[in-house]
């Protein structure tokens, strides 16, 4: 809340001196401070949401809208980029004239702006947020490089007067916001395809549970994502005859929640079949000699 606060009161600033400078990098960045303000305000709306405890049909609860959030945010970083690169490709036919120390003041103050948000949702800054929170980071962290590009256009126009800086320095920003969109879309994808999570191997988890004394065979296993750093895993296991299938299922649990951090899991353990034994019958003339 308190960055989204600060994005939404410099976006109002920004827009005026964008304006007033004939500046499309500081417009540029307005606009991508809008998306930074609807980036924040979904987080917020989905974060509540994903909070509700699981109830009725959503068994799951509501965890998933984190990252429709996060693909959402992704899609207006990748529509905004195409719009910047137009206006980008329109203003180098036919630069305008840009006031280059406003544009220079404003985008200061906006990395200052900037560095402040992007430390509020890095929080503990231990790598654990949420795709949710990840794609407002970007946002954030996009805009605060696209405002040290659009101070380097400020300067380069203050001291050769190239106005078509201004326009080169708004073609790196949508560059910046096509790098985070992407990153964006592939991990929210990778979500919804139930893909297993980054970082965990299904081959190598399989071949840990196959490994353990007593178990005979692994199989039907699937690892996927409900939602950020929620790993769910279920599978198939075989044990060997006589061996204590309750006491292994408790082992091969702590195994997946010690080794590879996943607490939410369903073993399905059955005993291998007993061998198979064929009596062979006696032919029928020697039933007749032992009569």
């Amino acid at each position: 809340m308190v960055a989204l606060v600060l994005i939404l009161a410099f976006m109002a600033v920004e827009i005026v001196a964008g304006v007033l400078a004939s500046s499309l990098a500081l417009l540029s960045d307005a606009g991508h401070m809008l998306t930074d303000a609807a980036a924040l305000g979904m987080s917020l709306a989905a974060a509540r949401l994903a909070a509700r405890p699981a109830l009725g049909s959503m068994t799951y609860g509501m965890g998933r809208a984190e990252i429709l959030s996060a693909q959402a945010n992704g899609l207006t970083l990748l529509v905004l980029a195409g719009l910047i690169v137009y206006g980008a490709v329109v203003h180098l036919v036919s630069p305008p004239e840009v006031t280059g120390a406003l544009v220079l003041a404003v985008a200061l103050v906006g990395m200052g702006v900037n560095v402040v948000a992007a430390r509020i949702l890095m929080g503990g800054g231990d790598g654990e947020r949420s795709l949710n929170v990840e794609g407002s980071y970007r946002h954030i962290l996009t805009d605060l490089y696209g405002f040290i590009a659009t101070a380097i256009a400020a300067a380069v126009i203050l001291t050769t007067g190239f106005d078509r800086a201004d326009a080169i320095a708004s073609l790196l920003i949508a560059g910046l916001m096509l790098h985070a969109a992407w990153g964006l879309l592939k991990a929210s994808g990778r979500v919804f395809m139930e893909a297993a999570p980054a970082g965990l191997n299904p081959e190598q988890i399989g071949h840990a549970l196959a490994g353990q004394p007593g178990v005979v065979e692994v199989h039907d296993l699937h690892v996927w994502e409900v939602t950020s750093g929620f790993a769910a895993l279920s599978a198939h296991v075989v044990v060997r005859r006589g061996a204590d299938c309750h006491e292994l299922r408790r082992s091969l649990a702590d195994l997946l929640e010690e080794r590879f951090h996943i607490h939410h899991t369903t073993l399905q353990v059955d005993h291998e079949p007993a061998p198979l034994q064929i009596e062979m019958a006696a032919p029928p003339g020697r039933e007749r000699e032992q009569r």
